[in-house]
């Protein structure tokens, strides 16, 4: 019996950290998917491999007696707290492939930032859950679990549920929106991994600042322009957002302009559009948004001129999927 499960990665378009504080976050599934294959196995313990991700490959067993590394403990962590949470129990030994190729850069190897541990939880746990489970609370507290207990958990929702979303963290309630009319976007990577993880730790050692307070208030009003559903509303918000953003980055020391990132919003404001980084910045992956695609298209053939990288994404509007069933 083979079990395929995936689901897509994401892209936080506004409330990055504020989430953390109430605020409400805006973020959307895009058609890079992380998948999850489990087969049956001869051998006498459970085995998993990544390939792309790691040359190691894991072995365990997991019963009444709980759940025991034979190898690849440092790899394949949220592979365990998925487990764990989910309560697995299998009559046999499982053969377990985790693919997440398409979260690397297809040139250099590195991750382009865009949710990859999130959408493998959110995969893990659609595969893994039974199916009176919630499969989603499942996904939020392996996730959490893997990170050391940061984290907002707008990714893991994100990945779930697919599309565009509005993102609480208090209960963990997401609501799905509409993409506005007329609004067009595209994906950079400005060449450069970033830690997401690292960047929350730093955060969570401060005081909380005036300058956070300003960064949950914009991040309200951009989750009211996004809800508001016009694309004229959503580019006029982002120019104040973008600016408490960057006070905010200053503030804690978080570095969410560098990179290259700081250039490339510079130059978009200059060409009359929108860019920002998504997520933690500092790294990673951006997004251009504007009315006029031709003007997009241009500010994009630009960066690429000056070393960025273009990743052709779309919104995904499925989630976390079962692709093949146990037959």
């Amino acid at each position: 019996m083979t079990i395929i499960a995936s689901a897509p990665g994401k892209l936080v378009l506004s409330g990055e950290y504020a989430v953390l504080y109430g605020a409400p976050a805006i973020a959307m599934a895009v058609d890079c998917r992380a998948r999850v294959v489990i087969e049956g196995t001869a051998e006498k313990h459970h085995t998993i491999e990544a390939p792309g991700y790691s040359s190691a490959r894991g072995a365990f067993t997991a019963d009444n007696a709980g759940f025991e590394w034979l190898n690849g403990e440092d790899d394949y962590g949220l592979l365990r707290h998925v487990w764990q949470e989910a309560g697995v129990r299998f009559d046999e030994n499982k053969a377990i492939t985790l693919d997440t190729s398409a979260f690397l850069h297809r040139e250099s190897g590195a991750k382009i930032g865009i949710g990859s541990s999130a959408a493998l939880a959110s995969a893990l746990a659609r595969l893994l859950a039974h199916e009176d489970a919630d499969a989603t609370r499942i996904a939020f507290d392996a996730h959490r679990r893997f990170q050391g207990g940061v984290g907002s958990g707008v990714d893991v929702a994100c990945s779930t549920s697919g599309g565009l979303v509005e993102y609480t963290m208090e209960n963990a309630v997401t609501r799905a929106l509409r993409w506005p009319e007329g609004l067009h976007f595209r994906v950079l990577w400005v060449g450069v991994p970033a830690s997401t993880r690292e960047r929350l730790l730093k955060l969570d050692q401060q005081s909380k600042l005036a300058s956070s307070a300003a960064l949950v208030l914009a991040s309200r009003r951009m989750a009211a322009a996004w809800k508001r559903g016009a694309a004229q509303d959503v580019l006029t918000g982002y120019a104040d957002y973008i600016a408490v953003l960057r006070e905010f980055s200053v503030d804690h020391d978080l570095g969410i302009f560098d990179a290259g990132h700081a250039e490339l919003t510079e130059a978009a404001s200059k060409a009359g559009i929108i860019y920002k980084p998504c997520g933690a910045g500092g790294g990673d992956a951006g997004i251009a948004l504007a009315e006029d695609a031709a003007a997009v298209d241009e500010f994009v053939s630009n960066a690429v001129e000056q070393g960025a990288h273009r990743l052709d994404l779309e919104i995904d509007m499925n989630g976390a999927r079962l692709e093949r069933e146990p037959s």
